[in-house]
Order: structure tokens, then sequence, then C-alpha cells
């Protein structure tokens, strides 16, 4: 299995799309102010050295280095053993709202971070436990299959946003039911789906799939983010989402929902606010659940790449430093960067 230790610098490779434009602009540049000072083909005659594929062999093999340097420092991993581990815990399902509602920040910093949050800490308090993603507006999909990679877990869990989904609304029932169905076979195991979200339910149904899970033995747990006195959605420019009138829209936590969905599922509704009680209740509530043999598959002992990568920017640097711009006359009968 392939990973980065520290996947926050990739962010850099989007300085390489940046170094491609500015090369397109200086070569146009260069183009221009050859045109100036005369016909291309006799300046071609009075500089038969000249090479045009030379700089752009150049040019790739550089930013080949670059691109492998911002690799390197995002520490590529690769593990090395694959050990299958007999585990006794349970398995959960997350079902995240990521409709734009949950953009609201009654809760700091907004639902959606807020609960993110609530995620990770979760997942640092499991250990033998299998979990898995399902984010949801007006559709739902798998964000990640149920695993006993944590890491996995938080790294999908960071790339969750609004604009996953593209249907807007709040379908609960959907959340629920794709989520049932994210489950391993494994009998005599607790099983739980987690629904995060402010209880807007635009499609109904959610009770009646709350209680066909509680049939398969699954218990669903609500967990309602925000204030049920409501709050204006932010629309990233420093405004509100307003309606077709133009009054500012408001979105308010449906508790009463929350609560029966939780009472269907023969689970437990926790209100998620500016403390940590609600992170305490949860961990309280799972930690009753049955808990069962499991056979994970894990990854371990890791074994950093960084040599290799290192190896390959060395390489490309020593060819970039060994090509010339100019055709070299020693070579001058072999034609590389040329068409016959």
């Amino acid at each position: 299995m392939f990973r980065f230790e520290d996947p926050q610098y990739l962010w850099l490779l989007a300085i390489i799309p940046f170094f491609v434009l500015l090369r397109m602009l200086s070569g146009r540049h260069r183009k221009a102010k050859l045109k100036r000072l005369g016909d291309p083909l006799l300046l071609k005659q009075l500089m038969p050295d000249a090479s045009v594929a030379r700089p752009r062999v150049k040019f790739i093999l550089l930013l080949s280095a670059l691109t492998l340097l911002i690799l390197l420092l995002a520490r590529p991993q690769m593990g090395s053993k694959i050990s299958r581990e007999q585990r006794n815990g349970i398995e959960t399902i997350i079902a995240l709202d990521i409709s734009n509602s949950m953009m609201a920040n009654d809760v700091v910093p907004s639902r959606l971070d807020k609960s993110k949050m609530l995620v990770e800490n979760l997942v640092d308090n499991f250990t033998n436990d299998r979990i898995g993603l399902v984010v949801f507006a007006g559709d739902a999909f798998v964000q990640l299959p149920i695993t006993s990679d944590y890491v996995s877990a938080k790294m999908f869990l960071q790339q969750i946003d609004p604009s996953l989904i593209a249907t807007q609304g709040t379908d609960l029932a959907r959340a629920i039911e794709l989520s049932m169905h994210s489950f391993t076979q494994q009998e005599k195991v607790g099983k739980a789906i987690i629904v995060i979200t402010d209880g807007e339910d635009h499609e109904g149904r959610a009770i009646e799939a709350a209680k066909e899970a509680h049939k398969k033995g699954i218990n669903v747990f609500i967990l309602g983010v925000g204030d049920p006195k409501g709050a204006p959605i932010p629309t990233g420019d420093g405004g509100y989402m307003t309606d077709n009138t133009g009054q500012t829209v408001m979105t308010a936590l449906n508790e009463t929902m929350c609560r029966e969905v939780a009472k269907a599922g023969s689970g437990v509704y926790i209100h998620v606010d500016n403390t940590s009680e609600a992170q305490t209740r949860l961990n309280n509530s799972l930690a009753k659940l049955q808990k069962g043999e499991t056979e994970s598959v894990i990854y371990s002992e890791y074994d950093e790449q960084f040599q290799a990568v290192g190896l390959l920017v060395l390489l490309l640097l020593i060819v970039e430093v060994c090509v010339l711009e100019a055709r070299n006359p020693l070579f001058k009968n072999i034609k590389l960067f040329q068409k016959k």
C-alpha cells in the first residue's frame, strides 16, 4: 500500500501549471523578438547551432525534478508487510451531512468543520473497530468503505466538503439505507450508523429507514449539529444565502426529527454544540455495543521511499546539466532532438 506521510505538501503541485504557462508566454515573446530581427529562415541559417527542442527538453527535465522534489517533501511510503489480525470490536458507519446548511457557523467554526473534528476524535478513540464514511445531501455515496485503516479514514475525512455532491437537499433515508448496505456480513458484531446532520430532512422516509436498520440489528445514532433557533448560511464571499425574494435563508436544527429517527433506530439522539459533551456521550453509547471478533488486513512496516525519489531527482538534474541548449559540434551528426 502506497501513501504520503505528510500529504499537506502536495498542494505545492499547483505551481507546476504556473511554470508551464510562464514557459509558453516566454516562448511566444522570444519568437516575436526574433521576427523583428529579420526573416526566420535567414536567422536559422545564421544560427546553425541553435536548437528549438533542446531548451524544451531541459525545461521538461527541470519541471519533472521539481515535481518529484515536491513528492519527496510529502514523504512517500510503501507498506512492505501485510498481516491479518483478529480484533475484538464494533463496526461503525459515519453518515455525514454535507448539504449547504452545514456551512452555517452557529457551531464554531462551522457545523461541518465541527462534525469533522468530532469524527476525527472518534477515530482516535477507536482501537479494534472498523469505520466507514458515507456523505450525503440530496443524494448519498460511500466516501470510504468500511476499514480498520484509521490513517486513510482521517485522510478521506479531510477531503469532505459540500462540492462533492451536486444535488443539494438533505435525504436522511438515502443516507441510512446506503449505510445499512456498507457493513460486512460478519455476525455477532455490534453495528452502528452515526448520522451527523442538522435534521433538515427534505425527502422524508427517514423514520422508516431507521426502523429497517433496527430490524437488521443496526443501531442508528443521530448527532444533531446546530442551533434550533436557526442561523444564516454563509456563501463564502462575506454574504449569506438568500431565497428567490432576496430574504436571507435561515437554517435551524430540527431536533424533533432527529429524536424520532434515533428512537426508530433504537439509538440515541445527541445534540452537538460548542462543548465536548457530545463526544463523551457518543463514546459511552458506542462502548455499550456488543464487540465481536473481526479479521482485519493491516499494512505495516511502512518503508520510506525518499531514497528512490531523491535518486530520480539527482539523475534528472544531471541530465539537464549535460544537455546543452545549443548543438554540440562534437555530436553534430547525432540528431536526437529533431526529425530526420
